[in-house]
């Protein structure tokens, strides 16, 4: 899946991307998905969820990728 960054926009915190595609309901379930470790960025584990994520990041939750664009 692909996430496009709105124009003038240089990043997208991590919960309000769980949000924005459909993963998460709501903030505080996008936070406990980092909190328990399901988020990857760029492979790696994520455990801040205000994480900027910026066009090329890549992150993986629930065998999901989202490519930031």
């Amino acid at each position: 899946m692909e996430f496009k960054l709105r124009e003038g926009e240089e990043f997208i915190q991590l919960t309000q991307l769980l949000k924005a595609v459909g993963i998460a309901e709501n903030g505080a379930m996008a936070g406990q998905m980092v909190i328990d470790g399901e988020v990857k960025l760029n492979g790696m584990p994520e455990s801040r969820k205000r994480a900027k994520l910026r066009s090329g990041d890549e992150i993986t939750i629930f065998d999901q990728q989202i490519v930031i664009k």
